[in-house]
């Protein structure tokens, strides 16, 4: 049995043995959320899979640091370099400043994300506090010749210049981006796949996000300061970046150019990507159409959002997942039956509970699947036989899936956390339920804020009032 991590890589497609740069620790980038609206589901099914990742490598002891970028400025609405500041659009839509919404959209990003019990970054980066990076690697760039400016438009990467261009997303797929170019959009643009790594501020329209810069006033290229962001905290070459599959063709794929033009190293030695979550016919989910689902979208039928996270983990990450409510349903049953199971489990168990197994065939087998690329469904189904099998005394059983859930993070024993919970705390839950009831809201609101002060988080379904921990 292979217990040693293995890898899809995006780059060489196929699975590779993990040879991290320096041994027994891991420098990740992460592709955080453009922050001019609220996530969806489609976006958290990507988070979920980056932490089981994360969570996974923990498992196996490696030492991480992971840093995720927060697109606060320069994400156009074309992938094309044209269109305007997703940020500008963000602002236009709510009446507030393009610095507000992004403050109010990295804030619920976050309460979404904690909410699916995704694990913190170890460094969290804002574009606006990176514009000097930015703006360095372009000289850089602009020193080794693979940039050329457009009056008007903005500093162009070259994609001529750099032989392998294109390599993460594949020959065929670049040369078909070519081939059905209409560069009449930009005539400025000397090849169809250049890419701006700096635009220029327009003379007619005001920017509220733009910064003076050695070519004139403006804001950064999307693709930009990825790269200025990993080199910074991770070096100019890391371990692993990962994203979304939608960002392979043209994000990554110029992310690679402009930082190995500029450093001349290889970027990133893996490259790992989520498939997208799709609604039945409608296809991938987007926040552009204006149909989306968020997390509160789950509260709102009475499912804990957790039961979210199980259901992405049913399905591999590199498969596509089809959502539906019915889908979520059978999900919470699951893990309704997963949770009565580990509370049965810890009640036969009784006492003091022992150091995991690591070497029992069952620990084995859940080492196997997470070294698989990471494939939670076969982990899961370890996780379930096990719990399941009474031939196994109750201690082992328990330790076993108090060290799973340092991977799934499903709150297994949620129901006994529940059955602790302090008897003043109740009553206050029991008072506000009353005051909502009775239509007191700023009462209500209160008493939420105090259960907050305490720890507890409160979800209000139609099912009635819920609450969980928080987890910071």
């Amino acid at each position: 049995m292979d217990l040693r991590l293995h890898l899809y890589n995006t780059l060489t497609r196929q699975k590779e043995l993990f040879k991290p740069i320096k041994e027994g620790e891991a420098g990740i980038y992460t592709c955080g959320p453009t922050v001019y609206h609220y996530a969806h589901i489609g976006n958290l099914r990507t988070y979920i899979s980056e932490d089981t990742f994360v969570r996974a490598l923990k498992f196996f002891g490696y030492k991480l640091k992971r840093v995720m970028n927060i697109t606060d400025v320069g994400h156009l609405t074309s992938d094309a370099d044209s269109g305007e500041d997703k940020m500008e659009v963000g602002a236009r839509r709510e009446g507030k400043s393009a610095w507000d919404v992004a403050k109010f959209y990295t804030e619920a990003f976050f309460k979404d994300y904690k909410s699916l019990n995704c694990l913190m970054p170890d460094v969290l980066c804002p574009a606006t506090d990176y514009i000097k990076e930015m703006i360095d690697m372009v000289l850089v760039l602009e020193k080794k010749g693979y940039t050329y400016s457009i009056a008007g438009d903005g500093v162009y990467f070259d994609t001529a210049k750099l032989p392998d261009y294109g390599k993460l997303a594949g020959k065929s797929h670049i040369e078909g981006i070519r081939e059905g170019a209409r560069i009449e959009a930009n005539a400025g643009k000397r090849g169809p796949t250049d890419f701006a790594v700096w635009k220029f501020s327009s003379a007619e329209e005001h920017r509220q996000m733009e910064w003076d810069s050695p070519w004139g006033k403006g804001f950064p290229g999307w693709h930009m300061e990825c790269s200025a962001m990993a080199v910074k905290h991770l070096g100019e070459t890391i371990d692993i970046h990962w994203g979304g599959e939608d960002h392979v063709a043209i994000h990554h794929t110029n992310e690679i150019a402009q930082s190995e033009a500029a450093t001349g190293k290889t970027f990133s030695n893996y490259w790992m990507h989520a498939r997208f979550l799709v609604m039945g016919n409608l296809g991938k989910m987007s926040k552009s159409s204006g149909d989306f689902l968020t997390t509160s979208s789950l509260p709102e039928r009475g499912y804990d959002p957790l039961v979210y996270r199980y259901y992405c983990l049913l399905t591999h990450y590199r498969k596509q997942l089809e959502f539906t409510w019915e889908g979520v349903e059978a999900a919470a049953r699951g893990l309704d039956g997963l949770r009565a199971l580990a509370a049965k489990v810890r009640a036969e168990a009784r006492g003091a509970v022992p150091a995991a197994d690591r070497s029992a065939k069952y620990f084995q087998d859940f080492m196997s699947a997470l070294a698989d690329d990471v494939n939670m469904p076969a982990a899961l189904a370890v996780l379930w036989e096990t719990l399941r099998d009474n031939s196994l005394p109750a201690p082992q059983r328990l330790a076993f899936a108090l060290a799973a859930e340092e991977v799934t993070a499903l709150d297994l024993f949620k129901a006994e956390e529940e059955a602790a919970l302090p008897p003043e705390l109740a009553a206050l839950i029991a008072e506000r339920e009353a005051a909502r009831k009775a239509k007191d809201f700023k009462r209500s609101d209160e008493l939420r804020k105090a259960l907050s002060d305490k720890g507890i988080l409160i979800e209000d379904t139609p099912k009635g009032t819920k609450w969980k921990l928080s987890r910071g």
